[in-house]
């Protein structure tokens, strides 16, 4: 089955929320194509290495964003495993949306339902600020999506009881995240978690109220009216100097917030959430190489690497297995020809998702022949699509390398 053998349906309506407000779910006979939006962002600090959007004026950029597609084989049947797409960006760009998260080659050969789904970012999605925003809005917006899935994506084809929730970065994060909160429980069956800097996953309620006062000041306006375009602005100010605060050009000033909704109690429902869960984990061999080393590192690549992804996620696979989940990890080692970044942080997003025109002049790619990257993505979509069907990832071909 080619990629073209798919029917893609949306974007599609999820929610609605009022700046600030937490998602309010749309009623059945709401859930009808929209026209589309991401939510307002600044540039990637990505483009450097995957190159902007080819649809990036596509898609207007809008606070009315909550929208998701759905990408199925065509010719019914099912039910079929689902796996819905969570971005990354540093919490503060990208979208389910764009062109780079295509989900028709993995859906066609892997017979799977994929659902890639927006939601907000930046201080529209995380800000902590009393009497404006409560934080966390961008998980909230991610569990409305879930429900939307269990409730929805049997008129696509798909499975609600076989729900597999995979991302990359910031998206890897929001899974680990959400395993932390109670309402998420059952909403997915399997994830798996791609190039997830564990360290940056949450940060506590008072730092972020500090970051929130500091966004404020930025903005010098009213949070709740201001111009969006004003909004992603002070945002953008306010990155600026948390990286100066904090000599770090990695942890972003907008994230998932501990010890505020739905992270009341961080840690404490980590069992429950990961109770026979099936995952799946990896990183990059080269991951660090598309980031600057903060103030002070004078380690390699490598050993950046091991540090930031290879020592966390082995914490990790220790919590899961004694949790009772099921665990299974990779490292990619492939090295695109041409490209001084190696396997670098997103090499692997072209593999799974996105088209050969999304990907086009990626600078990750280098010179990578497009008859090795889709030979390449073939068989690692198999694995993931093998791994959203039965738990198991089953034999990885190289250059994955299973990691115990």
């Amino acid at each position: 089955m080619s990629s073209a053998e798919v029917v893609r349906s949306g974007p599609l309506r999820y929610a609605t929320a009022e700046r600030f407000a937490r998602p309010r779910p749309v009623t059945a006979g709401y859930v009808r194509p929209v026209s589309g939006r991401i939510c307002p962002q600044p540039p990637s600090r990505l483009d450097a290495v995957m190159g902007p959007p080819h649809d990036g004026g596509r898609w207007p950029q809008g606070e009315d964003c909550l929208h998701l597609s759905v990408t199925a084989p065509a010719g019914g049947g099912g039910p079929r495993p689902v796996m819905v797409w969570f971005h990354g960006g540093g919490f503060s760009s990208g979208a389910g949306l764009l062109d780079w998260y295509d989900g028709g080659a993995l859906a066609a050969e892997g017979d799977v339902v994929v659902v890639c789904v927006n939601h907000r970012l930046g201080a529209l999605g995380y800000l902590v600020l009393d009497g404006v925003s409560e934080g966390n809005l961008g998980l909230f917006d991610q569990m409305e999506a879930l429900r939307w899935v269990r409730d929805h994506i049997a008129e696509y084809g798909g499975d609600p009881e076989n729900v597999t929730v995979f991302g990359q970065s910031a998206g890897a994060l929001s899974i680990r995240v959400l395993l932390e909160v109670p309402e998420a429980r059952g909403l997915f069956h399997r994830a798996v978690l791609q190039s997830a800097p564990l360290g940056f996953a949450c940060r506590p309620v008072a730092e972020a109220r500090e970051t929130g006062r500091l966004f404020a000041g930025h903005l010098g306006a009213d949070p709740l009216t201001a111009p969006a375009e004003a909004v992603v602005a002070a945002q953008r100010r306010t990155a600026a100097a948390h990286s100066e605060h904090t000599g770090s050009g990695l942890g972003p000033a907008f994230t998932p917030v501990s010890g505020a909704d739905p992270l009341r109690e961080p840690g404490a429902c980590f069992d429950a959430g990961a109770r026979d869960l099936d995952v799946l984990y990896g990183w990059n061999r080269d991951e660090m190489s598309a980031f600057p080393p903060d103030a002070g590192d004078d380690g390699d690549v490598a050993d950046r690497t091991r540090r930031a992804f290879e020592v966390p996620y082995a914490d990790l696979r220790t919590r899961l297995r004694r949790a009772g989940a099921r665990v299974h990890g990779y490292r990619l080692d492939w090295r695109p020809h041409g490209s001084r970044l190696g396997a670098t942080h997103c090499v692997e997003l072209p593999l799974l998702l996105g088209s050969e025109d999304a990907w086009k002049g990626a600078p990750m790619l280098g010179d990578a022949d497009r008859a090795e990257v889709d030979a390449l993505g073939r068989a690692v979509r198999a694995v993931w699509a093998c791994f959203a069907r039965t738990g198991e990832p089953g034999p990885m071909p190289a250059p994955l390398v299973p990691v115990p």
